[in-house]
Formats: structure tokens, C-alpha cells, sequence
């Protein structure tokens, strides 16, 4: 039993929380009340609060999950239950970009593995750790929707798609060396309390920000389109990795695989009708 659960156990009551300087905590209270008018109660407003503290500190502390309680009328253990499930909650202070590499089972068998291994070594540090001049904290995500992109590294949250070792490592390189970075759809990149900010409901406000927002990319569209019939006369293809995209011709249903195209069921098929289940003896 470490000493600090011996407190806890003993009934040690522990210390309070530090205050915010009095002009920070004016300014979050004046946040805090335009967030929590959005919701008819306001426990509700506890995620963007959240987001909103940590946009102050770069991460959740005990004064940021004190000060939700107080704006939201909830026990600490409440917000702290909160604060400890989201993985998007960082606890302890990490860095200006939080570097993430998707090792789910398509981006690790496409070489997200192999990134990881890499950006650990380039860096010298391991998994949730952040680099000594505080620039990045590299981590290992859970899938991110983006498998037709794979692997993918996430930068604050903004995508960097079709990732290498090599271009990973370049990647945070330019981040450490404060060089301009472009994610590969998406918002701009800015840094992890601006990203915060946003996250807590509060307007991009960065020129050209919102309209470079952008939405799925097309590898993702063009499944829909073909669903719905609305693919063009040409489909890109993607060749293996190293090799450039080829068209072919799109000929609708004639490139729909196995699972997608009609399939004789009892529903479309009169000559094998289904019939009602056997009972069991029968």
C-alpha cells in the first residue's frame, strides 16, 4: 500500500486544492457561465468545462477539477470520476502538441507499429511522455475513423494521413523546431490549450480556420457514392504503398465486392422460400 492510499485509508483528510490567481478565475468564471447557459442543467456543461480548464493549464488539475465542482454545484469525486475516464483529459502537464499514432489493428499491420517504435526512439521518451523542452507528448490512440488513410498519426487532433517512420519523424521534428506543419485535411494546426478552447464550444477564431475544416476525405466519400449510385465514370484505385494511383473505369455494381453486391436470400429468391423453424423433435 503506497503512502498517499495509507492517508486516504487513515482518513487523513488532504490538502485543498491551490486557487487560480484572481484574474484567471475571473476570466474562467465568465466562460464558465456562457458554457453552462447552453444546457437546460448544468451538470451537463461538465465535458466543455473540462476542456475549458484545461485550455488554462494544458491539462486537468485539482484546482481545474475544484473550480467545475464550485461552477456546477458537483462533489471533486464527481468531476474527478469524470476527468479520469476521458482519455482526452490529460492529469499531468505534457506538451504544447500531443503526437498520437494509431496502433489499432489496421494502422498497426500498415506500419503504425513500426511509427510508434520509431518516434519513441527519435524522441527518447515512451508512451503518455513528454520531451524534456516540453514541446511534444507522444501517445499511442485508439482508432480514429480514418482506416482508409492508414496508418495515421494525430497531431492535437488533426489528421496527418498515409504516415511512414520517416515522415512521422520529420513531422516532429518540424514541430519541436516550430516550423510550419499542415495536417492532411482539416482545421490549421494550433497548439494543445488553443485545441482545448475550441473543444469547449468557443469559436476557431483564426482567419480561414473554419473554413479549411473540411470533412471526410475521398477514399471515405467514395463507398457513400457508390451506395447511392453517384460515383463518377472514374474510380481511383490505390496501389500498394510506394506505387502511384491508377484509374480504371467505374462500372457501378461490377466493382462492388462480394458482400456488396445482391445476394440471392429467401427474401428475393421464390424458388427457395424460408420456411418456419423446425421445432426441436420434430
Amino acid at each position: 500500500m503506497t503512502e498517499a492510499r495509507s492517508e486516504v485509508s487513515l482518513g487523513m483528510p488532504q490538502l485543498p486544492a491551490p486557487a487560480y490567481p484572481a484574474e484567471v478565475r475571473a476570466r474562467l468564471e465568465a466562460d464558465a457561465k456562457e458554457v453552462i447557459a447552453r444546457y437546460p442543467g448544468s451538470r451537463s456543461a461538465l465535458l466543455p468545462l473540462l476542456h475549458l480548464v484545461q485550455s488554462e493549464e494544458g491539462y486537468v488539475s485539482r484546482t481545474g477539477m475544484a473550480f467545475c465542482a464550485e461552477q456546477l454545484g458537483l462533489t471533486t469525486a464527481e468531476v474527478t470520476a469524470v476527468a479520469t475516464f476521458y482519455t482526452m483529459y490529460r492529469r499531468r502537464p505534457s506538451g504544447d502538441y500531443q503526437v498520437g499514432v494509431c496502433t489499432n489493428t489496421l494502422c498497426a499491420v500498415m506500419g503504425g507499429d513500426a511509427i510508434f517504435d520509431r518516434l519513441k526512439e527519435h524522441l527518447g521518451v515512451g508512451n503518455d511522455e513528454t520531451t524534456e523542452d516540453g514541446k511534444v507528448t507522444l501517445e499511442h490512440i485508439e482508432c480514429n475513423a480514418a482506416c482508409d488513410f492508414a496508418p495515421v498519426v494525430m497531431v492535437n487532433w488533426e489528421f496527418f494521413d498515409n504516415q511512414t517512420p520517416e515522415s512521422a519523424t520529420r513531422l516532429v521534428d518540424d514541430l519541436i523546431a516550430g516550423r510550419t506543419v499542415e495536417p492532411t485535411r482539416g482545421a490549421p494546426l494550433c497548439t494543445y490549450k488553443e485545441t482545448a478552447r475550441i473543444l469547449a464550444g468557443f469559436p476557431d477564431e483564426r482567419p480561414g480556420a473554419v473554413a479549411a475544416s473540411g470533412g471526410a476525405g475521398p477514399a471515405s466519400l467514395i463507398g457513400l457514392k457508390l451506395a447511392k449510385g453517384e460515383a463518377g465514370p472514374q474510380a481511383r484505385v490505390v496501389g500498394p504503398r510506394g506505387e502511384a494511383p491508377r484509374d480504371e473505369p467505374q462500372k457501378g455494381a461490377e466493382h462492388l465486392s462480394s458482400h456488396d453486391a445482391p445476394q440471392q436470400t429467401s427474401a428475393s429468391d421464390p424458388d427457395n422460400p424460408a420456411g418456419p423453424a423446425a421445432e426441436e423433435g420434430e
